[in-house]
């Protein structure tokens, strides 16, 4: 009996590999169909369903599958079915998730309807996943033009400012500021002269996610990358201890400008005052 139920179990899970198998090579033949008839849709369906069942096949599907994603792509994109554009891409996401083309060509579609923070963050993943990948270099550069506003590269070029920050941030954590929070950290170069003059604990916020991944790879470059906290938040989200462990002793900050009072800045640094920085005893 024993040896008769394992036939049982090993005939059945050979007929049911089987059955599997058969449903892939016609699924494989159907999108291929569909292809040549330029159903890109139901192209796109046979093609999830064949990676769903048969995962082993993702690189020799892997361009056929592309190919598919941005066709049917255009066509939702065309007739406006935004949302089901979005889903196909994070379908092909959960199924390639490191593959440098199809975030390149999600950040495009983002870039074309206005999401030009969000546009960026896929290029610079596509260009962090493959640095020689030319069309995703040249999109983030070009959306980076649209968002690092023109006075962040006036103020790094300002030899004369900088030096005054420096030696009023080297003042105040000579006189005991150990812990430093910098508000729009931007570039991150407040945050580095921060550690740079001996602060103990360096913690950064930033809002716009473009600036936020610059921040870091200016900071990585400088080998700071675990010595100064980089935060993606607006400095009124920032709760102690969630995102930093205690209130700091020193603020820092670049924020003000003509739009001082439009941006919250007035805001940002009342709730920084009240809730993130140590009160005088």
């Amino acid at each position: 009996m024993p040896n008769s139920n394992a036939k049982l179990h090993s005939n059945h899970r050979g007929g049911r590999e089987a059955s599997r198998r058969e449903l892939v090579s016609r699924s494989l033949q159907s999108a291929q169909h569909c292809l040549e008839n330029q159903d890109f849709g139901t192209a796109y369906a046979h093609y999830l369903l064949v990676l769903n069942l048969a995962p082993e096949l993702k690189t020799t599907v892997k361009e056929t599958f592309q190919f598919t994603l941005f066709k049917w792509a255009e066509e939702l994109d065309s007739l406006s079915r935004i949302q089901d554009l979005f889903n196909c891409y994070e379908q092909a996401l959960e199924l390639y998730p490191n593959d440098e083309v199809i975030c390149n060509s999600m950040g495009e579609h983002l870039f074309r309807m206005g999401f030009r923070d969000e546009a960026a963050g896929y290029f610079h993943k596509a260009v962090k996943l493959n640095p020689d990948f030319a069309d995703a270099k040249e999109n983030f550069y070009r959306v980076a033009n649209w968002l690092v506003e023109r006075w962040h590269f006036i103020m790094l070029n300002d030899a004369k400012r900088n030096l005054t920050y420096l030696r009023a941030i080297e003042g105040a954590v000579r006189s005991g500021s150990a812990s430093v929070l910098d508000i729009g950290t931007g570039t991150g170069i407040l945050s580095m002269f921060a550690k740079k003059a001996g602060a103990s604990f360096v913690y950064a916020c930033e809002l716009s996610k473009t600036m936020y991944e610059l921040a870091r790879d200016v900071v990585a470059a400088n080998n700071m990358e675990r010595e100064i906290k980089l935060l993606h938040l607006k400095s009124l989200d920032i709760e102690i201890p969630r995102h930093i462990p205690e209130r700091v002793s020193l603020v820092v900050t670049e924020t003000v400008d003509a739009g001082l009072f439009g941006e919250g800045i007035v805001e940002s640094l009342i709730h920084a005052w009240e809730h993130l920085l140590l009160q005088p005893k």
